[in-house]
């Protein structure tokens, strides 16, 4: 791997924004008056001014349950591949452990799991520690790195995503975060373990 790729990657955890969860709100319907269904006098229909969808932002900052709070930085390129740093932060006052690898999904533009190859290991933009126990004190943090290449092939679609969902372990709460993830046709995003320092 290139140092220059290697070094751009790291720089990348100087951004990474405050630790957070993110939920969605969910809104009740009610009854309609009688008011509400009187129909109303004909005229003519004035225009609708039609405004797009907001730019995706990352989710507010809070400390879930576990203590485990993730974020993860801006996309780092290099010769055609991209990486992102994953950082898990202990916002709680007893440690925690990290072990292991991340459990991620790329979600597409309506956040449905899109169908990609997950590798474990090392790629072109970093190199895997390999998995190993890390117990973690109050504000002590574990890094991974989460890699692609955006290599397209003649004649066929690319492949997209919007957000990375991003947790812990298998099983575990996962953080939803903005990344825009230009697959190419590879569709195989590549991951290393949690470490505390990424190896260059």
């Amino acid at each position: 791997m290139h140092r220059r790729a290697r070094v751009g990657l790291l720089a990348g955890l100087l951004l990474l924004t405050a630790c957070g969860t993110q939920s969605a709100a969910v809104t009740t319907g009610s009854k309609p008056s009688l008011t509400q269904l009187t129909p109303r006098p004909l005229g003519p229909t004035p225009f609708t001014t039609v405004h797009p969808d907001p730019t995706p932002a990352p989710p507010r900052p809070t400390c879930p349950a576990s203590g485990a709070s993730i974020t993860v930085g801006p996309v780092d390129a290099a010769l055609g591949h991209r990486a992102v740093v994953v950082k898990l932060t202990n916002c709680r006052s007893t440690p925690i452990t990290v072990d292991g690898y991340p459990d991620i999904a790329v979600l597409d533009a309506d956040r449905r799991a899109m169908n990609l190859t997950m590798t474990r290991g090392t790629s072109y933009m970093a190199i895997d520690p390999g998995p190993k126990k890390l117990v973690l004190r109050k504000g002590e943090t574990a890094l991974a790195a989460i890699s692609w290449s955006n290599t397209v092939e003649a004649g066929e679609d690319k492949a997209s995503g919007t957000y990375l969902a991003v947790a812990r372990g298998k099983g575990e709460h996962a953080v939803v975060w903005p990344v825009d993830t230009d697959l190419g046709t590879t569709a195989k995003v590549t991951l290393t373990a949690w470490c505390r320092t990424l190896p260059t």
